[in-house]
């Protein structure tokens, strides 16, 4: 029997603040439970939940692990445009001009994300 994805955990300054934006990156709702100043905020995806850890330190260095996300209902540019507009900062643009590639971007605490080319976009040059 193999070990599951349960969780995946962030450190953060500030668990709530963290979890309100990822939520709104990733579409899905904040538990009821979590509030303002809390330590710990959680969010369930259908892939695993998502939990924010207030820890004293701000990030240091780079990621050494990351999200790849995917847009399910749009193209690559529009999610990179959408989620720049939440609050993102751009950090790399691997796009290629003929569509393939990546953006690195870092949310408001500066973890680093990648977006990638839906994969009605990846069909499409097949």
């Amino acid at each position: 029997m193999a070990s599951h994805l349960h969780t995946i955990t962030f450190d953060a300054l500030d668990a709530y603040a963290q979890a309100l934006w990822w939520s709104e990156v990733l579409a899905v709702p904040m538990s009821d439970d979590d509030h303002p100043g809390d330590p710990e905020a959680l969010l369930r995806t259908h892939h695993g939940d998502v939990l924010f850890v207030e820890v004293p330190e701000p990030k240091q260095v780079k990621n050494r692990t990351h999200l790849d996300l995917q847009p399910s209902d749009r193209s690559r540019d529009e999610e990179v445009a959408r989620v720049l507009e939440l609050g993102a900062t751009l950090v790399d643009d691997q796009r290629n001009a003929d569509g393939t590639g990546w953006v690195v971007l870092a949310d408001p605490e500066g973890n680093e994300f990648c977006i990638l080319r839906s994969a009605a976009e990846r069909a499409a040059t097949v």
